[in-house]
């Protein structure tokens, strides 16, 4: 075999094993919309930037995708926006080198969060991109060798890289500003966007720890407050012990128990990753602490390591957009902090600066929403009567709210509209009509979903906090025999931590935070709970008992029993305003308009990817067929 077959059959290989690696991968749909929107976006930007010679966004696009996602989604984005992008800048014997190039690319990022962690910063991810490029250069410089024939040498490759020097500089040059500028971000939402959606439970030694720490949380957790340790939440009980004696008694029990599971999942940094032993990030941290706090849990009593707020705040420069703001604000008041002083920072003002003239935030419902919820609870509720008056003039002629004005009613949004306009006071009718959208609402089962997707803990527990802000006693609303507080015990696991849905189980530590809110009887923004983590020279205190749910009736005076659990639900009063506010689904979305928790905004980028992909296809074909077409 020559030389020149060699490299073509390994050249070959390349593409073909990565498509098989890609394909054996079994990626989630979402997974597959998100390489197609990536591709897209990569092939669209190479196209526009093509009168700049060499500057293409392509090569960090895929670097970045690989780190993010993994090898395999990595090279299926490279290789794809390579061929996809030569329907307009042509195709030749170049395509399948650009196609090995750019997919190999994706892996290099796989690799280098394989060796480095996906916790490099936007220098290290620049250099990365910026070296990329120079690789690249000096494959498609030996492609030009091997394909147009000639001496095979070395000294012939060094004088054709010689020549394509000043336009490998200029690649590697645009790689390194692109990626300097909008590096992280993208990382951020690309590792948001499928930790989201795609999670398995792995049987490695920190998820074994993790659970063995749960375990150990949980049972200190029964002697400090006097719940007995039970056996997980699932597990067939044992005749010899008597059955709880109300749903009350179950629930406070499943509530210790996913208090005892997320204090097993956090990080050694004190943060908490989407599942246990995940990189930690401020987001997870943020819904993690919140469920916690909801509990009666002070996240200054939380340490594996260190607290889940000396994360927060050595990662305070990633508290940059409006949900993070929100989030991290109601985070702060809850655990009896100032948010106006957080690591040098004033957090209020900058979500105050974020307000919009009409008094909305980003012309959306939820990040309105915690808008309000996060002020009210930091007592700057300046300019929130606004905000309240733009919620009800974007609510539905159904009575919800989507997650923008005119989108179709969602669980999520209007769970978190009616915590809003509770804690601003005033829109009674508003609050009504909501209230009666989600009785009509609701899924058999007790459950609800999310624009029509399936029945869900996450949008349960959304919608729970909205009654329980109204005033409405969750446990009243039913339907097919099951209320939203019945629908949330039915997914608990055996360790503590509530799962998605029947069917999945992604993000648990996400989903276990929003459920914890919702089941100890909590509307945003919550009071703040008091820190019973031993002082220099002190003996700790018991921890406290949950606060009774918003709305409830008073305690009676006689004794409670030994495990007092939260009340089952609020009774029902006139719409109290909620203990602190919500944090909006940000992850985006404030994952908002689109798929699970109608918070993060950058769900709706597979529709949009695909319809890019599509129009780039239909696109390139017309162009061919004109090409060929006679005179």
């Amino acid at each position: 075999m020559s030389w020149e077959l060699a490299v073509f059959a390994v050249l070959a290989s390349t593409l073909v094993l990565g498509v098989l690696w890609y394909e054996r991968s079994r990626p989630a749909s979402q997974v597959i919309a998100l390489v197609a929107a990536l591709a897209a976006l990569a092939a669209a930007g190479r196209v526009a930037l093509s009168p700049i010679p060499n500057v293409v966004p392509t090569t960090d696009i895929a670097l970045l995708s690989g780190y993010a996602l993994g090898g395999a989604p990595g090279f299926a984005i490279g290789s794809l926006a390579a061929l996809v992008s030569n329907f307009w800048l042509g195709q030749g014997p170049w395509t399948p080198w650009q196609m090995a190039g750019w997919g190999m690319t994706g892996a290099l990022g796989a690799a280098l969060a394989a060796l480095g962690g996906r916790g490099l910063g936007r220098l290290p991810l620049a250099v990365a991109c910026a070296l990329a490029g120079l690789a690249y250069g000096a494959l498609l410089d030996l492609s030009l060798m091997v394909t147009y024939g000639g001496e095979q040498s070395l000294e012939r490759f060094g004088a054709l890289s010689a020549r394509g020097l000043p336009f490998n500089i200029a690649h590697a040059a645009g790689n390194f500003a692109l990626a300097l500028v909008a590096g992280p971000a993208l990382v951020r939402m690309l590792r948001r966007y499928r930790g989201r959606f795609e999670f398995a439970w792995s049987p490695r030694r920190r998820t074994r720890r993790a659970a063995a720490v749960g375990a150990a949380a949980l049972l200190a957790a029964s002697v400090a407050s006097g719940v007995p340790a039970q056996e997980p939440a699932a597990a067939a009980p044992n005749a010899s012990e008597p059955a709880p004696a109300t749903a009350a008694a179950k629930r406070g029990k499943g509530i210790a128990a996913a208090v005892a599971w997320l204090r097993g999942a956090q990080n050694r940094d004190g943060g908490f990753g989407a599942a246990p032993g995940d990189d930690s990030t401020p987001g997870i941290t943020g819904w993690a602490v919140l469920g916690l706090e909801a509990a009666g849990v002070n996240p200054e009593d939380v340490r594996g390591g260190k607290s889940p707020l000396a994360y927060l705040a050595a990662r305070k420069r990633e508290v940059s957009g409006t949900g993070d703001l929100q989030r991290t604000i109601l985070v702060l008041v809850g655990a009896g902090r100032n948010p106006a002083r957080f690591g040098g920072r004033d957090l209020v003002a900058a979500l105050r600066n974020r307000r919009e003239a009409d008094g909305s935030w980003d012309g959306q419902v939820n990040p309105t929403a915690f808008g309000i919820l996060a002020l009210e609870g930091a007592g700057r509720s300046k300019g929130n009567n606004g905000s309240a008056a733009w919620l009800r003039s974007v609510q539905n002629d159904d009575g919800g709210w989507g997650f923008a004005p005119a989108a179709a009613s969602d669980a999520d949004s209007t769970g978190a509209a009616l915590q809003a306009l509770a804690a601003a006071g005033g829109g009674e009718a508003a609050i009504r009509d909501g209230v009666a959208w989600l009785r009509r609402a609701q899924g058999s089962g007790g459950g609800f979903a999310l624009a029509g997707g399936p029945v869900n803990a996450q949008s349960t527990a959304w919608a729970a906090q909205g009654l329980i802000a109204a005033g409405v006693s969750p446990g009243s609303v039913r339907s097919g025999g099951g209320s939203p507080l019945d629908y949330l015990a039915s997914v608990q696991a055996r360790d503590g931590h509530y799962r998605y849905s029947d069917q999945t189980d992604q993000t648990p530590v996400w989903v276990t935070g929003q459920a914890l809110a919702a089941l100890s009887g909590k509307a945003f923004p919550l009071a703040a709970v008091p820190q019973t983590r031993a002082k220099a020279g002190g003996a700790a205190a018991a921890p406290p008992a949950p606060a009774p749910p918003t709305g409830a009736a008073p305690a009676p005076a006689a004794p409670a029993p030994k495990a007092k659990p939260p009340a089952a639900a609020p009774a029902p009063a006139p719409a109290p305003a909620p203990e602190t506010p919500a944090t909006p689904p940000n992850l985006e979305p404030v994952e908002q308009a689109a798929e699970e928790d109608g918070s993060e905004d950058d769900s709706s980028l597979p529709e949009i990817a695909a319809a890019a992909l599509a129009v780039f296809v239909a696109g390139g074909g017309v162009w061919m067929l004109r090409r060929q077409r006679p005179g």
